[in-house]
């Protein structure tokens, strides 16, 4: 099945990339067959920038939602860059930050929100190398952010 119509089966609509066009960066760079995806940071219900720390704010599964949607977010920059997500041969690199506690170890956890929907849509090739971290602070207090490196044809 073509990767749109899974996402569609999923009842995922896309959304454009909200970057706008004068700031100093793009929302993806392509260097020959790889797409570079920036960082990203969630969006809620309401397309609001949550703000917040996991473990404090935010529980584990509630971050892996805001994770999920940034892969949204991100589906809907390669959609955008490549025309066809279905170029895309694979998912090579995944970072995904988390905004977190001191005491907060479940990282992984939270980017297996991200990781989880790349290999339903493209299985092994959805399959990735990953860095999920801690950090003391992200942009605007948001609770996620990830970035990722895809190979497409």
């Amino acid at each position: 099945m073509k990767i749109e119509g899974k996402l569609a089966d999923l009842g995922i609509e896309l959304p454009s990339p909200t970057i706008p066009p004068t700031a100093p960066l793009k929302p993806w760079n392509i260097s020959g067959n790889l797409v570079y995806l920036s960082g990203a940071g969630p969006v809620d219900a309401t397309g609001a920038t949550p703000v917040g720390k996991v473990g404090r704010d935010y529980d584990t599964a509630q971050a892996a939602e805001f994770a999920r949607s940034i892969a949204v977010a991100h589906l809907g920059a390669l959609k955008e860059a490549l025309g066809d997500l279905d170029r895309i041969l694979q998912v090579v690199k995944v970072l995904g930050m988390v905004n977190c506690t001191d005491d907060y170890t479940d990282q992984p956890a939270v980017i297996n929100g991200y990781s989880e929907l790349f290999v339903e849509l493209w299985g092994e090739n959805g399959r990735h190398a990953r860095s999920a971290v801690g950090m003391a602070q992200l942009p605007g207090g948001m609770p996620v952010e990830i970035e990722a490196i895809l190979e497409f044809m």
